[in-house]
């Protein structure tokens, strides 16, 4: 073999296993990116270092440039899906919002046959990744992890941070310090993974620490095309040029979007589907590319003052549930800007005030276009399949422009609403609104999902280990078996870490 362990994938999950997989000195690992690598902070683009702002530009070299297809009699239309094309994934490119979720989340995972995937199990796992710079002192935080989480201060905020957490608190919602304490509902400042506004990817947290090791190799612009599998056992790679790498394990950790896409191309999945496309089944796996979850996103958006002072656009959050029962939140309200390069008018920016669903009924797909690698495979992502998914959201709509129109925020804004726009004022008009509205929080999940039961849908097993091909494991947000209520880099870092024992021990 040429080496120990393959791992297909360097974003959250890849960076984090090549780190704690290569701490045995006699262990051989190869991480494959199939985007570029930047090994140090000082030779990221500033797009890429510049955790205060999301890049802005798709048609950048660090950006799949993925779409998803029409909604499926919903009227959704295709959604742009930014995906992080780079060493260091998706977390290289996010708005580095560092958010657990709920007790209930996991505890769901585990009571669903996924022994050891409880709160209680994976509690200490989020302290001992974390580096909390203001809270690190209470029980349910760690303070001497590699992944640092702070909250922007009152002096380093916004105008609109500032007014939007009055606004809110004004409009009744109470006030959070702490938005990953167990329980904690309401409003009050984000928690981020930046330092002095660097954004800390899991490129910089996990994978840098451990580059010098002999034992680790990270191979960018390296794009996996599937797994070599010989009669049941995991024998490596082959790369979309035809380069065929051995291994003795394979760890697939490319994203909820391309691990069941490699899977699938390896004769991996539903057998019918495989075989409509000449692909020759290997394992008759269902689940794969099935279970699709997403937290969805709208927004009502106005014209503001700029700011006097560049600020980050990611600042303050609201967990909110929009019946007004006692139940968990399902949904977030957050003020995301304003955006500097977004001008609506003569001196005006845009503020979308964003509503995203947290616990969203609706399920899609993730199917190939075709059998060559360099074709993108087809996403379905099911949005508002589930009619049901839509009350929450109109609700959500509906509160955040009443947070709009509570002072302080209510002076900042300078004009008529732009979207949806004051003609959208009843539930039937929103309603009818709703399909152009929806996009991607970017919290894909549940492609590879883990379960006891393959015929029921289970890919993998609560080890991460594929059902039916000894040595292959996925690791990585698409073995989610249901989505938290949190965005997702904080929940994949903890995955990828709780499972990387596992590995180590063989």
């Amino acid at each position: 073999m040429d080496h120990d362990v393959v791992i297909v994938g360097a974003g959250t999950a890849g960076c984090v296993l090549a780190a704690r997989v290569s701490e045995d000195p006699a262990c051989d690992v190869l991480l494959l990116e199939a985007g570029p690598d930047y090994p140090t902070p000082e030779q990221l683009p500033l797009d890429l270092a510049d955790g205060s702002h999301l890049p802005s530009d798709r048609s950048s070299s660090h950006d799949w440039g993925l779409t998803s297809a029409a909604g499926r009699g919903t009227g959704v239309p295709p959604v742009p899906l930014p995906r992080g094309w780079v060493v260091g994934g998706s977390s290289a490119v996010n708005g580095t919002f560092a958010l657990r979720g709920y007790p209930e989340d996991y505890d769901a995972w585990a009571a669903a046959g996924n022994d050891g995937w409880g709160f209680d199990q994976v509690l200490p796992v989020f302290c001992r990744l974390e580096d909390d710079l203001d809270l690190g002192d209470r029980r349910w935080h760690g303070q001497h992890g590699p992944v640092p989480i702070r909250r922007y201060p009152a002096e380093e905020r916004s105008v609109v941070a500032c007014t939007y957490l009055e606004a809110a608190s004004r409009a009744g919602h109470p006030e959070v310090v702490d938005h990953n304490e167990p329980g904690a509902v309401g409003v009050g400042p984000l928690p981020v993974n930046t330092r002095d506004r660097l954004r800390m990817s899991a490129a910089l947290t996990h994978l840098a620490p451990a580059r010098g090791r002999p034992n680790l190799t990270v191979r960018g612009l390296a794009p996996v095309d599937r797994v070599e599998v010989d009669r049941g056992r995991v024998r490596g790679v082959r790369l979309v040029d035809g380069e065929v790498v051995g291994a003795d394990r394979v760890v697939l950790a490319a994203g909820a979007y391309a691990s069941p896409a490699v899977l699938l191309r390896s004769g991996i999945g539903p057998a019918d589907d495989l075989r409509h496309l000449g692909i020759e089944p290997v394992v008759n796996l269902p689940g794969v590319g099935r279970a699709l979850a997403d937290h969805v996103l709208a927004s009502v958006d106005v014209p503001v003052r700029p700011e006097p002072v560049a600020r980050p656009n990611y600042q303050t959050m609201t967990t909110w549930r929009s019946d007004g029962s006692d139940g968990l939140p399902d949904l977030h309200l957050f003020a995301c800007g304003p955006f500097e390069t977004n001008r609506v008018g003569d001196g005006e920016r845009l503020l979308p005030l964003v509503v995203g669903l947290l616990d969203p009924a609706s399920r899609g797909r993730v199917q190939l276009s075709s059998a060559d690698p360099t074709d993108p495979p087809r996403i379905d992502l099911g949005y508002l399949t589930e009619p049901r998914d839509a009350e929450p959201l109109l609700a959500g709509l509906h509160e955040a422009r009443r947070i709009l129109a509570t002072e302080p925020l209510r002076s900042l804004v300078t004009g008529p609403e732009i979207s949806p726009g004051p003609d959208v004022t009843d539930d039937a008009s929103l309603r009818e609104r709703l399909p152009g509205l929806v996009r991607t929080y970017h919290h894909p999940v549940g492609t590879c999902r883990m379960g006891t039961d393959p015929d029921d849908g289970a890919v993998v097993d609560p080890r991460g280990r594929l059902y039916g091909v000894d040595g292959l494991a996925v690791i990585d947000a698409s073995i989610m078996p249901s989505i938290p209520r949190a965005n997702t880099n904080l929940p994949t870092l903890m995955i990828a870490e709780h499972l990387a024992d596992g590995l180590l021990a063989g």
